[in-house]
C-alpha cells in the first residue's frame, strides 16, 4: 500500500480556489478506514484524525477522550497511519488533531513524525484545554501545573515553521483572538461546542441560530487580525444538513466542520435500523 501525498502548498491552492469559487468547505472527522473512505468519496475536502473520533467509533463519546484512559497522541499516530491513509485515495487531505499538552513527548518530534506518515496539516483539539469551563476549578488546576491553551499555540506556530498547514480552534472570544493573534493558523474553526443529537450528543438547548450569532461574532473579530483566513463552523446546534445550511447563509464563513454528523450519529441510525430488520425476521411455516 503506497499512500499518497501532498504538500502545503496543494493544501491552500485547493482551499483557497473553493473561496474563490465561492463553494463551502467540508472538514469531516473519522474514527474509522471506512468512514474515511466514504467521507472522502462524498466530497470532503479534509479528514480530521483525533483520539476522540476514535472512542466515537468505539460507542463512547468524544469527551470520553478527556478522561486519561489512553494516549492521545500515540492513538491518533497510530491509527492515522494503520487504518485512515490506507483507505484514502487522495482526493481529501488529512489533518491530525493532536494534543499540544502531552507532558511525554516533545512536540517537534510528534509533528515529524505526521509529517513521515504523509499528513501536512494539524491541529490542536485532541484534546483541547478549551474543552474545559475557565471558571472551574479543575481548569485552575490543570493550567496551574502547566497545561495551557498556550501550548496549543506555540504548536501551531511550530507546525508553520515546519511547512505544515495549521487547523486552530478555540471555544470562545478569548481564545479566538489570542490564538489568531499568535499563531496566525491558515484555517481557524470556532467550536461553538460539543455536538448535539444522537446516544452521546449533548444539548445544551441552544438553536442553530444562537450557535451562527456567536459564530459570525467571532468570525468578525478574528478576521480583523488576519482578513484572509479561511473560517469554518463547528459544533453545537450545527447536526443536521440544514443546520450546515442555516450557518452557511447566516454566517461569513467558508465552510462547516462535522463530527458526530456524520460519522457517529448516521453510523447509529443505519446500523440501528438494519440491524432491528434483521432482528424482526421470522420463520415462515417452517418447523
Amino acid at each position: 500500500m503506497i499512500s499518497p501525498r501532498t504538500t502545503r502548498d496543494a493544501i491552500l491552492q485547493k482551499l483557497h480556489a473553493k473561496v474563490e469559487q465561492h463553494l463551502p468547505i467540508l472538514i469531516s472527522s473519522a474514527g474509522s478506514g471506512l468512514v474515511a473512505k466514504l467521507l472522502e468519496q462524498a466530497g470532503a475536502d479534509c479528514i480530521n484524525t483525533f483520539s476522540g473520533a476514535r472512542l466515537r467509533a468505539n460507542g463512547m463519546g468524544t469527551m470520553s477522550m478527556m478522561w486519561p484512559i489512553l494516549d492521545s497522541n500515540q492513538q491518533v499516530l497510530d491509527y492515522t497511519e494503520q487504518d485512515i491513509l490506507p483507505a484514502m485515495k487522495g482526493d481529501a487531505f488529512v489533518c491530525a488533531c493532536l494534543n499540544a499538552n502531552d507532558p511525554l513527548k516533545d512536540m517537534r518530534t510528534v509533528l515529524q513524525k505526521v509529517k513521515d506518515m504523509g499528513v501536512m496539516s494539524v491541529s490542536n483539539i485532541s484534546p483541547s484545554i478549551s474543552y474545559i469551563d475557565k471558571d472551574s476549578q479543575i481548569y485552575k488546576v490543570l493550567t496551574s501545573s502547566g497545561i495551557t491553551f498556550q501550548h496549543e499555540i506555540e504548536m501551531l506556530k511550530l507546525a508553520r515553521e515546519m511547512d505544515m498547514v495549521g487547523i486552530g480552534l478555540a471555544f470562545d472570544m478569548e481564545d479566538s483572538l489570542q490564538l489568531m493573534e499568535e499563531a496566525q493558523p491558515d484555517v481557524f474553526c470556532f467550536h461553538a461546542g460539543t455536538t448535539k443529537g444522537g446516544r452521546t450528543g449533548f444539548d445544551s438547548g441552544e438553536v442553530i441560530a444562537e450557535t451562527a450569532q456567536r459564530t459570525e461574532q467571532v468570525y468578525a473579530a478574528v478576521r480583523k487580525i488576519k482578513p484572509d483566513v479561511i473560517l469554518i463552523a463547528h459544533g453545537a446546534a450545527l447536526e443536521t444538513p440544514e443546520d450546515g445550511q442555516y450557518m452557511l447563509d447566516h454566517t461569513s464563513g467558508h465552510g462547516i466542520w462535522t463530527g458526530s454528523s456524520t460519522e457517529r450519529i448516521p453510523i447509529e441510525r443505519a446500523v440501528s435500523a438494519a440491524a432491528a430488520e434483521f432482528a424482526s425476521l421470522r420463520f415462515t411455516g417452517k418447523k
